[in-house]
């Protein structure tokens, strides 16, 4: 199974370099010819002299981040390491706060049945949030390549599971999650301008749509300019959260504490019910694993990546116990369970005349976290193409902007077909269904490295108990919901899932392709201004 993962030391302090060993890549000579539209990471610099790289020769030098190839003299297009500390911190916390804090807790309480249990469940999904954060910061520090899990279930299981996860997530589960929240966004941002009614639907999508085109723009200019959006976003939604956070011990301190008494009365312990609201909590800490999908945008990697994660997830954590609490102090629960928008009833009940900045900043945090979802989605879609599991256009970046614009513009395109067909609460069930069969499977690989390969260099190492309670959790999380409470939903998701394998062995293990599709790649990557890149993982 390691086949594909062989690591040495490069003598300059522990760093590792990944290679294929002992399987041909994809589009190798064993394999037979490899079209354009299709081929591996390994061929690109074969392939540039054949009149694909045009664009690259009209580059300046001084514009590009780049390094020369020592066998063939040739510069290579890569993406720039532009995220620091204080930007992973900001691209972890400010993806996980977004809309799950706003609109999960009416959906976390519905399914628990009290108030003491439902602030239980958003504590274990914080610690289980944390848990395979730092089991993601160990496989980051050993196969130091962008992609999260799809690079690493690449260079631990081999081709094709990698092609299953690319094409669900890149086609399904990032999409899904990034309109889920842009959905979020919207319904606040119209809601001021319809007071005492529902927003029209068709406002509410067309406004969601808005926001994944603005995002299109930020992101396919500079990699620079979207961490400067994501770091301001997240000051301002931890203001946002700490005025609720002081509302909310303001009430406490008043003597409203109607909500924690008889606190466990009504909870419910189904073991489908709790998987479920599992679900819902997990979504508002999704993003804990962001970090993952630009391994190769960080400064200093192996350890930026850890300390980022210990000071995000923990940070969200208290903020969300305390929230959830201040709603309990404002609200009883049988109101919460009715508000439709959680924090905009507590606004109106604590804030009064200044219950608008409460919708102000949750438009303004969802923004911020759609912005994070996007920036590491995209990431995937990108990676999967440079590896030979989506088309090539798709694994190229501007020659000016140094961005993934061909990636960014799929995954927008994407999304917004599921903004048109979808709702908040389907899209939520579909997505952790999907991330946490795939986040198992990652872990399952770390487990596996861990015990057959104790010896390989790594900078950081988590105790092997933490990912086998994260590979617990996700085979209950896949599994509960399906035994307890099925639902033909899950079948399709199950389906979609396993139709990668009709599109798998043609197009990427026997490479039939049409013939014109080589063309349009070439046309798309003048018209988009873009050229190869090469991987950097040193």
């Amino acid at each position: 199974m390691l086949n594909y993962l062989q690591l040495h030391s490069n003598g300059s302090g522990g760093q590792i370099v990944l290679k294929n060993q002992g399987l041909p890549c994809l589009g190798s000579p064993e394999e037979g010819p490899n079209p354009v539209f299709w081929y591996s990471s390994q061929q690109k610099a074969d392939r540039d002299h054949q009149g694909l790289s045009t664009m690259r020769r009209r580059q300046t030098t001084d514009s590009l981040h780049s390094s020369t190839d020592p066998s063939e003299g040739r510069e290579k297009l890569r993406l720039k390491q532009e995220v620091g500390l204080i930007s992973g911190v900001s691209l972890i916390a400010g993806t996980m706060i977004g809309s799950g804090i706003f609109m999960s807790p009416e959906w976390v309480l519905h399914h628990m049945g009290s108030p003491a249990s439902s602030l239980l469940m958003w504590a274990a999904c914080g610690l289980l949030a944390m848990f395979g954060a730092l089991s993601y910061a160990e496989l980051g520090t050993v196969i130091r390549e962008s992609g999260g899990e799809y690079i690493y279930i690449l260079r631990i299981f081999g081709s094709f599971p990698a092609f299953l996860f690319a094409y669900t997530s890149v086609i399904l589960v990032r999409p899904a999650g990034l309109a889920a929240v842009c959905l979020s966004f919207a319904e606040y941002a119209v809601a001021p301008f319809y007071p005492g009614c529902s927003s029209p639907q068709v406002v509410i999508k067309c406004t969601a749509a808005a926001c994944i085109l603005v995002l299109t723009i930020i992101n396919c200019l500079n990699v620079r300019l979207a961490m400067s959006v994501m770091n301001v976003f997240t000051a301002a939604k931890l203001l946002a959260l700490l005025v609720i956070v002081v509302g909310g011990l303001v009430l406490l301190a008043k003597g409203q504490t109607q909500s924690f008494q008889n606190a466990f009365q009504g909870t419910n312990a189904g073991i489908g019910t709790i998987g479920v609201a599992f679900y819902q909590g997990l979504w508002s800490y999704d993003g804990w694993n962001n970090l993952n999908y630009v391994t190769e945008e960080l400064k200093n990697p192996e350890v930026t990546l850890p300390r980022a994660v210990i000071i995000a997830i923990p940070l969200v954590t208290c903020l969300y116990l305390l929230v959830n609490i201040s709603y309990f102090a404002a609200m009883a629960p049988s109101e919460l369970l009715t508000s439709g928008a959680v924090a905009v009833t507590w606004g109106n009940k604590v804030l009064a005349n200044w219950a608008w900045l409460i919708s102000l900043s949750v438009a303004l945090s969802t923004f911020g976290s759609s912005n994070g979802t996007f920036f590491s989605g995209s990431r995937v879609c990108y990676i999967a193409a440079r590896e030979g599991h989506m088309p090539d256009i798709l694994s190229m970046a501007h020659v000016r902007c140094l961005t993934p614009s061909p990636a960014l513009l799929f995954t927008s395109a994407m999304s917004l077909i599921m903004i048109i067909s979808g709702n908040f609460t389907s899209i939520v069930t579909y997505f952790s269904f999907i991330a946490w069969l795939f986040y198992g499977m990652t872990i399952s690989g770390l487990l596996y490295l861990k015990i057959k390969k104790p010896d390989l260099p790594r900078s950081y190492k988590v105790p092997i108990v933490i990912p086998i309670i994260v590979l617990m959790a996700a085979v209950y999380l896949v599994l509960a919901p399906i035994i307890d409470q099925p639902q033909i939903e899950i079948l399709y998701i199950a389906l979609f899932v396993f139709s990668g394998i009709v599109l798998y062995f043609p197009l990427v293990r026997f490479k039939c392709h049409p013939r014109f599709l080589q063309r349009v790649t070439l046309h798309l990557q003048l018209f988009l201004e873009v050229a190869p890149t090469s991987s950097d993982v040193n």
